[in-house]
């Protein structure tokens, strides 16, 4: 009886939905999932097409867009179950920033969808073959909203008017949910960062490294892998609820004074540190911004 009392909890099976894991259309019950590729590309066919060798994600100016969709963190390419797949549109990993009005936009549109990921994982079954899954981050749950939020309120407070490093990485989040002897092959592609460049004149602390920070979110792990008729069509029912337009309000962290030595608080506030267009218009207009976001007219040097 002590030996099955203590015994540790199952963790969920990858074929199929445990009993109670989804139990309504709530995205509030959702803080991260998991899902196998090929059935989110079912599900969501407005969201992503696999067309030959490229997968189609709308841009920021498509319709699809407009209403709503994912966040896609990527280098440029997906193994789809050994296929490999160029994407048409995705936010790079990594991403240089220098001035407050790009952190502001980027800030804004990290925050506006939910993430999406891709990840190989190896099976105890077969490990000579893989299977690629979407991990979702629903940035619009309190607790992992929360997380991101404060991670980069805190750094900004910590190095005011210097460069700095910010990542944030789910890897033990998700090496976690699965069971022994399942391998996560890429667990790197789990993580993004962004770097802020400030013209300060003596940036000691960046220079050796002292300025560098990572962020681990936490959180429940929901698993979205089904082959039931009637779930699936309720995950597909969940994705569409999760990936609703966001109607975004300014809040005082977005508005905060952020990294920069120069100009007043009125001209951050206003933007008018630099006069190129933000990365917001960039976005909406498609124009290709090689920090952040990559289209398929980028080329790709892995190609």
């Amino acid at each position: 009886m002590a030996g099955t009392a203590s015994a540790p909890a199952a963790r969920p099976s990858l074929t199929s939905i445990s009993s109670g894991e989804l139990r309504s259309l709530w995205t509030c019950d959702c803080e991260l999932a998991l899902l196998p590729l090929a059935q989110l590309l079912r599900l969501q066919p407005g969201a992503f097409q696999l067309r030959g060798d490229q997968l189609v994600v709308p841009g920021p100016a498509e319709p699809a867009a407009a209403r709503g969709g994912f966040n896609v963190f990527s280098d440029g390419l997906v193994r789809l179950d050994g296929q490999l797949c160029r994407l048409s549109s995705y936010i790079r990993r990594y991403v240089e920033l220098t001035n407050y009005c790009d952190y502001k936009d980027y800030r804004e549109t990290i925050l506006s969808k939910p993430m999406l990921f891709f990840i190989n994982v190896q099976t105890q079954k077969d490990a000579s073959k893989e299977k690629t899954y979407a991990f979702l981050v629903n940035t619009r749950h309190p607790k992992i909203r929360r997380q991101l939020e404060q991670g980069m309120d805190m750094v900004i407070s910590s190095v005011i008017g210097e460069s700095y490093r910010l990542q944030f990485d789910f890897q033990e989040a998700v090496k976690n949910f699965f069971p022994p002897g399942n391998k996560v092959v890429n667990g790197e592609n789990l993580s993004f960062a962004y770097e802020f460049k400030a013209d300060a004149l003596f940036d000691f602390f960046y220079w050796f490294g002292l300025s560098n920070s990572t962020v681990k979110v936490n959180g429940k792990v929901l698993n979205l892998s089904s082959t039931s008729p009637e779930k699936k069509e309720t995950i597909k029912l969940f994705l569409e609820k999760m990936s609703e337009p966001l109607i975004r309000r300014s809040s005082f962290s977005d508005r905060k004074f952020s990294v920069t030595s120069r100009g007043s608080i009125d001209e951050v506030f206003n933007c008018s540190l630099s006069p190129r267009s933000s990365l917001a218009e960039l976005l909406l207009t498609e124009l290709p911004f090689p920090c952040v976001l990559e289209s398929e007219e980028t080329p790709n040097q892995f190609i």
